[in-house]
């Protein structure tokens, strides 16, 4: 997601050798200051991340080594901010949030997506439809929640969005909700009218986190309107949307260091799953080619049951992986997000994320012709693929079930045999040892290794 910045780092790298001197550091930064002020980040973010770069390869000795230890400290720096990371509960449930913004920046579909997302973390999410300005904002709302299977509270009768929220808190805590994220009104420019609106509802209230919702697309706009929202309002968090745009993506590198409050969130995508955490240490490593092996793993861990996948891993050992646990982990698969920006967590695969187009899984033309293959079939032959995969009369009358040709359930056949041979070499310790010691031979990255 970070395309054009970590495009820029690697420039500014090429300029220093494992051991050099200060012209070639000369030359390194003034590549990393162009590249940097072109991703649109702040030019004060970029004076001072240079200055501690420079400061710190100096004295550690220049050197391809030690500029790139700078450079990730420097990153890392810049992009902490006081507060909280991720999502964090209140000691006592539930963790009310605050959602506020301006109109048009996805409040509202962020609203839906931070739902599902704790929702995916078996939290019990009642959302509120407290933007009475907006005359489709209830409706989309109530859409989302119906979407994703969370809970709203609307109340298309009351024009007061203070007392929406008093009735939704009382709901919220007597029917025990983990969590009620209120979606505000927002305006298509900051007046006076929506921050005393705002002041009042958050007065009421109370919540543990209000978070400011962002488009990336506005550049340096969205860090002027946050900060003024953090001077009127007071917020405890960024989310930034709409990154799977054409945003640069400097913004994302500024706007934490500039307002003094950190970036929380960010939305890769259109879908309800595609909103990423953001945690400075874990996004460097992605800028520097080094993945983020950790939010890979808490995203699978999110949609994937572990007693699920611990029977499955049995099963697949035993060559007994079927049709529906092909179904399954298709399913699971589409849960998880926006596939561009979860290979560029794997150490090594920034490059081949940055060659995919994004694609989306729900939509896949290839996705629905297994699906449809697959309910086209009897629910023995499902539990059993030899039954299919030996019988030409049974794939007839599929392919013709599922209106596909007989070629096209050949090919799916195949990729689901080939699949099943390839997850059956790394069932059990030893492809777990053979896929990790792949994953440490990728691991080097685009820029010659990752300092650790």
């Amino acid at each position: 997601m970070f395309e054009t910045i970590s495009n820029s780092l690697s420039s500014a790298i090429k300029r220093i050798r494992f051991r050099d001197d200060e012209k070639a550091l000369k030359k390194a930064l003034t590549e990393l200051k162009k590249s940097l002020l072109k991703a649109d980040v702040h030019h004060k973010v970029v004076k001072e991340l240079l200055k501690r770069v420079e400061l710190e390869t100096k004295q550690a000795g220049i050197g391809r080594d030690n500029f790139l230890k700078a450079l990730q400290k420097g990153l890392t720096e810049i992009l902490e901010a006081p507060g909280k990371k991720g999502f964090v509960f209140a000691p006592k449930p539930p963790t009310v949030v605050l959602m506020t913004g301006l109109q048009g920046s996805g409040k509202t579909t962020t609203a839906g997506k931070l739902a599902y997302y704790l929702k995916l973390r078996k939290k019990k999410v009642l959302l509120v439809a407290a933007d009475l300005q907006r005359l489709a904002a209830v409706e989309q709302l109530r859409q989302l929640a119906q979407q994703i299977e969370v809970d709203i509270y609307a109340d298309e009768g009351e024009r007061d969005p203070v007392a929406v929220v008093q009735k939704a808190l009382s709901k919220g805590r007597e029917e025990l909700y983990d969590a009620i994220i209120i979606d505000t009104a927002g305006r298509l420019a900051i007046d006076e009218k929506l921050m005393e609106e705002l002041r009042k509802v958050k007065e009421v209230a109370n919540p543990d986190e209000v978070f400011y919702v962002a488009d990336s697309l506005t550049g340096q706009d969205a860090v002027r309107s946050a900060s003024r929202f953090n001077e009127e309002v007071g917020i405890t968090g960024v989310i930034l949307t709409k990154f799977d745009g054409d945003s640069k993506g400097g913004v994302a590198l500024s706007i934490a260091h500039q307002i003094g409050v950190p970036l929380r969130f960010i939305g890769t995508g259109e879908k309800m799953p595609d909103l990423e955490t953001f945690i400075p240490e874990r996004i460097v490593g992605r800028l520097m080619g080094a993945g983020d092996i950790e939010s890979l793993a808490e995203k699978t861990a999110a949609v994937i049951d572990e007693k699920k996948a611990k029977e499955l891993n049995k099963k697949i050992a035993k060559g007994k992986f079927n049709f529906e646990d092909f179904l399954e982990q298709l399913e699971s698969i589409k849960k998880m997000g926006n596939l561009k920006s979860l290979i560029s967590m794997i150490p090594g695969m920034g490059n081949m994320a940055k060659a995919i187009k994004d694609l989306d899984l729900e939509n896949s033309q290839e996705i629905k012709k297994i699906k449809a293959m697959i309910n086209s079939m009897t629910p023995k032959e499902r539990k059993d693929p030899d039954l299919v995969l030996k019988n030409s009369s049974r794939k007839r009358r599929i392919a013709k079930g599922a209106g596909l040709s007989i070629q096209e359930v050949n090919k799916i056949l195949k990729q689901f045999n080939n699949a099943a041979k390839f997850a059956k070499k790394f069932a059990g310790k030893k492809g777990m040892q053979d896929l990790n010691n792949m994953m440490k031979q990728l691991g080097g990255g685009p820029f010659g290794g990752f300092p650790r």
